[in-house]
């Protein structure tokens, strides 16, 4: 999502993304050291599922230890396999296997969940056993999911979110560089992070599924030209700080691999170091991520593309928050 935590864009209203889990640390004490990484069956070469897209975000129906479904979102932008609400914990009696440590990219803010030990998603047809998720609130998500599907769950295979399509598609095999634009990527904290161009400057964008637009540090916007001001449009925490959000268009194409938005709309933001492209940007294409050789391929059928404003969820303007919260500790997405 938008950086870790939730991030609140448009009027006034919060909208979650999922949270980048940074740093993992595990801490079980009677017991060995949690594995990161999932087994994965054995299965056929090639699995889809369709995927629901809610303010153009990505999800899909899970099976969880045989229960189910549930709809998860699928995060790009959370480093970790997976999170689930403590309403799904509790209801399936998910037992902890030890702790993690949530950190937001602005380095500053930190919080400590318990991991949970699940024996398998199935997903698509395929199933994951032995995963490690975190228990955390869904913030801003609790009506609509019960937990995220982070990227590093799906390292075994060729990984696409088909927007155009609807569809997601686990396959094997290797990236078909014909007719997209093929990305070298890195994943510093288990997020993928590639290079955009905006008027001839190179600059490093997360690219995360469970977010919204296309969000700007101020250091990356103080750089650039617009078609007008930049204005107030939101507010946003992190889980260390609350700040404004302000948007506007952006005067120069921004310049994915072959692909150019024309005057995008951009927010932007002062609490996090890097770009973040968020799904109403990845609308247009069809994604596939190759993590073991760290490779991404867009697909359009269209080299210029528009980018609006984020859907916002405008029936959640006036909604009272069902708990306070920690002021240092509400995640942003």
């Amino acid at each position: 999502m938008p950086a870790p935590g939730k991030v609140g864009f448009g009027s006034a209203v919060g909208i979650a993304g999922a949270l980048i889990l940074c740093v993992w640390a595990f801490a079980s004490p009677a017991q060995n050291p949690v594995e990161p990484s999932p087994s994965v069956s054995e299965a056929p070469a090639s699995y889809s599922a369709p995927i629901e897209l809610i303010h153009d975000k990505p999800y899909i129906s899970v099976m969880v230890n045989g229960r189910g479904p549930f709809r998860f979102l699928i995060d790009t932008g959370t480093g970790g396999q997976a999170l689930v609400s403590p309403e799904l914990a509790d209801e399936l009696a998910l037992p902890v296997a030890g702790h993690a440590r949530l950190m937001d990219p602005s380095g500053v803010g930190e919080q400590r969940s318990d991991i949970l030990r699940v024996h398998s998603l199935k997903i698509a047809g395929v199933e994951f056993a032995d995963i490690k998720a975190i228990r955390h609130r869904l913030y801003g998500e609790e009506d609509i999911c019960k937990g995220v599907l982070g990227f590093t769950l799906f390292k075994d295979y060729l990984f696409t979110l088909d927007y155009p399509g609807r569809r997601l598609v686990l396959t094997s095999g290797v990236i078909d560089p014909n007719g997209g634009s093929v990305l070298t990527f890195r994943m510093p904290d288990g997020v993928p992070i590639v290079p955009l161009h905006i008027d001839g400057q190179h600059v490093e964008a997360q690219v995360d599924s469970g977010g919204t637009g296309l969000s700007l540090p101020d250091s990356v916007a103080a750089r650039l030209k617009f078609l007008s001001t930049p204005v107030e449009f939101g507010r946003g925490e992190s889980l260390a700080t609350r700040f404004q959000i302000k948007a506007a268009r952006l005067r120069p194409d921004v310049r994915l691999g072959h692909y150019a938005f024309k005057q995008a709309f951009v927010e932007i933001n002062p609490a996090f170091p890097l770009v973040n492209l968020g799904s109403t940007p990845m609308q247009h294409f069809m994604v596939t991520f190759d993590q073991e050789r760290m490779l991404m391929r867009l697909y359009s059928n269209q080299k210029t593309l528009h980018l609006d404003a984020s859907p916002t969820p405008l029936e959640l303007n006036n909604e009272p928050r069902r708990e306070a919260s920690d002021r240092k500790l509400v995640p942003i997405g």
